[in-house]
């Protein structure tokens, strides 16, 4: 884990004796002496820190040393900070000191000493104490060197309400909301420091306010936002800016502790998407909320706003400070960096609107309007396609009560988003996160959700390791009665949809021929108008157009080089487990008619699979696991599907090229192909399936494996024997057949090596296996309980029932046992 030399520097750490540490303090409190702090300052502290940190053990440190660090909180150079932070972090307060939250903690805080403060509040009191104080910091007036410290209230606030909401009370909601609401709404319209009004004589007097602008450069006539521009920002502006950072946060904490809820609901909620990250010195003056403000366009009908309490007040300038930022977005910014702050201001945006709208049904009716404008501005370009999400998740959220129609919505979001931006990687995590956080609303409401997989599973086959977490989620909600046959095909083909997406990427980057250079046959071939129906069946956008195609084989061919690249390969190794989740889903939701269609066709598809290394295998060991699974909890199954059971046991070459599959199916027949599991299976039925098993295992035994083939697994013969040996116990009449069959079998292996078996220790437990059986069947009563036993055997309760006399027996004997 570590290298040699960072072991041996944790090994002299943590063994470092108590006296040379002692020394190491006292050098180092006078090397922090010094007004001048250099390199050796810098690894006499990493050193510290290393020694601190090497331990399990939490250390002292002693006083003069502590101040000295917490002294190095404040220091100019921010190395310095992180370095005391750190240390600091590793050691216990001084006793009688663990958290002392008075002014002088708050007057040079920033990030560093903000997450010391953190660290030291060992309860939910000390979160709660320090929590109130930061609030106070925000209220009171500030001094010179107080302004700094708000640049890291804010983050640090942020940080306690994401870990412990519980800490706050009615009077902090009540003073926060009041403050946002200052610095949203009521922030300067002036740039800060102003601009030169010319001339030779300029100076500081000469300076004239110079209004904020728009993105697209025109000057602003409203009030201040984050999408507001200039060549400086005064103090309240960028507080604007940190605000609207944590607006959302505040929204949906302050609503959890209105209505009580856990912090774990509430932390599930937070969805912060903006960055409290800036440090910048702020105002001296408390700005209050009618100086300096301007008269807003988006809320000039609601004066009456300042008559709400706190919380209802800042859901107010809330929902008129997104209503201005969706305004201002639809400027032509000059900047590409401002076209993505735009993007990003409206995805923030949208969420709050679809926060407040959710704590205030009324603003639903009044907010609708500008969302709907804003997808119809939007929904053509899927540039974006990050903004329309939240739109999406509004429209889900609240169309119900608006009644309205979200079909041009949904028809967008499980349309064109997977069809068009499937390689998108950010897309592809948000869409799938929305989808997994809105699971059951989808499929209530949203009807196209259940038939879109064929467009959702487009994300899987692009890029299967970092989705396929999501689509464990989201697999069982798409398997329905309706959708069951035609998903388990898609699932099949999805190393296909792989290679068909990659040829669809390549061929709008690759000339149609390269002269003197080696084309791919594959991307020829999706490129030819003959087989174009095969591939637009692949990249198709919803359910019902049918199960699958008749031409499987031929398009297996088209993509055979396909089976070695990378993104094939990995979307292949997600299918097996895939298909797990799909029958353990299926079980539930199917009948006995639709379990009969999909045995049939895992039969059919076992011949029909993509020829990727290992992946034939993995999915037939997947069909043979639910395949007898299906088989013992629904037996007439087997008995519904003979015809296509015994077409596939009959056929002899499944036996060297598809032996996991083939071992199954034979056990089935054997094992349930009987009067007792249905009573429709007759004799005809039962000598049917023998004479079709009886040849393949003669044909097998009785001649060499076909050329380039292997010999057969002595599994497979052996499950022939014993399948043949349970339908004979069952028709006594072809009880001689099988006999005389195991005779010659053990005749013939006594004459040394055969064709058909070249391992001796295979040969011999065949062999075994054969003298068992024919033992067994000289008693054909004995056989038939024995090989068909009834229920009431195989799955005991004598032990339970007390009608029996087992149960005296047992405890009979356990006392004659405990008595010696």
């Amino acid at each position: 884990m570590y290298s040699h030399g960072s072991e041996s520097l944790i090994k002299q750490a943590r063994e470092i004796q108590e006296s040379e540490l002692q020394k190491f303090h006292s050098r180092l409190v006078k090397l922090l002496q010094g007004k001048e702090l250099g390199h050796e300052a810098v690894d006499s502290l990493q050193r510290l820190h290393l020694i601190l940190s090497a331990t399990k053990y939490t250390r002292t440190l002693p006083p003069e040393l502590q101040k000295r660090l917490q002294s190095l909180l404040s220091s100019p150079a921010e190395q310095f900070q992180v370095l005391s932070s750190a240390v600091l972090r590793e050691t216990l307060p001084l006793s009688g000191q663990e958290v002392n939250y008075n002014q002088e903690n708050f007057i040079q805080l920033n990030s560093h000493a903000a997450a010391l403060l953190l660290s030291q509040a060992g309860s939910r009191a000390d979160v709660s104490s320090l929590c109130a104080h930061l609030l106070c910091s925000l209220d009171s007036r500030q001094s010179e060197g107080q302004a700094n410290s708000l640049a890291h209230t804010l983050p640090i606030l942020n940080t306690v309400l994401t870990h412990s909401p519980e800490c706050l009370t009615e009077d902090h909601v009540t003073l926060l909301s009041k403050k946002l609401v200052d610095w949203l709404r009521y922030a300067s319209i002036t740039q800060g420091g102003g601009a030169p009004s010319g001339g030779f004589f300029t100076g500081p007097r000469s300076r004239q306010p110079v209004p904020i602008a728009e993105l697209d450069g025109t000057v602003s006539g409203d009030f201040f936002t984050v999408l507001c521009v200039g060549q400086g920002f005064t103090e309240d502006q960028w507080m604007n800016v940190y605000s609207f950072s944590m607006l959302r946060h505040w929204l949906l904490t302050y609503h959890s502790v209105a209505n009580g809820n856990n912090t774990a609901d509430t932390a599930n909620k937070l969805q912060l998407s903006l960055s409290l990250s800036h440090s910048h010195s702020f105002c001296n003056d408390d700005r209050s909320e009618v100086d300096g403000s301007v008269v807003s366009m988006v809320s000039a009908t609601s004066s009456s706003s300042r008559l709400l309490p706190p919380k209802e007040r800042l859901r107010e300038k809330a929902f008129q400070y997104c209503q201005r930022l969706i305004e201002q977005s639809d400027r032509k910014a000059h900047k590409r960096t401002d076209t993505d702050l735009q993007k990003a201001c409206l995805v923030e945006a949208v969420c709050i609107l679809d926060c407040v709208c959710g704590e205030d049904a009324s603003l639903v009716f009044r907010t609708f309007p500008c969302i709907k404008a804003l997808f119809g501005r939007l929904s053509s370009d899927l540039s974006f396609a990050r903004v329309l999400l939240p739109i999406a998740q509004f429209y889900l959220n609240h169309g119900e009560m608006a009644a309205v129609d979200c079909e041009s919505v949904w028809t967008l979001v499980f349309g064109r988003f997977p069809a068009e931006l499937f390689n998108s990687p950010f897309l592809a995590h948000e869409f799938l996160r929305f989808l997994r956080l809105n699971l059951e609303s989808l499929q209530l409401r949203v009807p196209q959700y259940s038939h879109s997989f064929p467009n959702l599973l487009k994300f899987l086959a692009w890029d299967s390791p970092a989705v396929v977490d999501d689509f464990v989620d989201l697999l069982p909600s798409l398997v329905t009665a309706g959708t069951a046959v035609e998903l388990l095909h898609t699932l099949l083909d999805l190393p296909c949809l792989s290679a068909t997406l990659v040829l669809q990427v390549r061929s709008t980057c690759l000339p149609i021929s390269e002269p003197g250079g080696r084309g791919l046959l594959s991307l020829d071939a999706f490129r030819s108008q003959s087989f174009r129906g095969l591939f637009l069946f692949l990249l198709r956008g919803e359910a019902g157009s049918g199960d699958t195609i008749d031409r499987l084989s031929t398009l297996h061919e088209l993509l055979a080089e396909t089976a070695d690249w990378p993104r094939v390969v990995q979307c292949a190794q997600t299918v097996p487990v895939l298909l797990h989740i799909f029958f353990d889903t299926v079980i539930a939701v199917a009948d006995e008619k639709l379990l009969a269609h999909l045995v049939q066709v895992m039969l059919e598809r076992s011949s029909l699979l993509l020829n990727i290394p290992k992946y034939n295998k993995e999915i037939h060991r997947v069909f043979s696991c639910h395949l007898l699974r299906l088989c013992k909890l629904h037996p007439s199954l087997v008995v519904d599907q003979s015809h296509e059971l015994l077409e596939f046991a009959g056929a002899t070459a499944k036996v060297y090229s598809k032996e996991e599959i083939y071992t199954h199916v034979v056990w089935v027949l054997g094992e349930y192909l009987s009067a007792s599991c249905d009573s429709r299976c007759s004799v005809r039925l039962i000598t049917s399936c023998f004479e079709t098993l009886e040849a393949v295992l003669f044909e097998i035994t009785s001649s060499a494996p076909p050329p380039g083939a292997d010999c057969p697994v002595p599994r497979v013969v052996t499950s022939l024997m014993s399948a043949l040996a349970k339908l004979a116990s069952r028709s006594h009449d072809l009880i001689p057949r099988v006999s005389l069959f195991l005779s010659k079998l053990r005749t013939v292996t006594r004459g040394g090596p055969v064709a058909w078996c070249s391992d001796e220790e295979d040969l011999v437990a065949i062999v075994t296996r054969g003298e068992e059986l024919w033992s067994l069947l000289k008693a054909p009563g004995v056989a038939q309980s024995v090989l068909t036993p009834p229920p009431l055997v195989t799955t005991p309760q004598w032990h339970r029932d007390t009608n029996v006399a087992m149960p005296l027996r047992l405890r009979a004997l356990t006392n004659l046992t405990h008595s010696q």
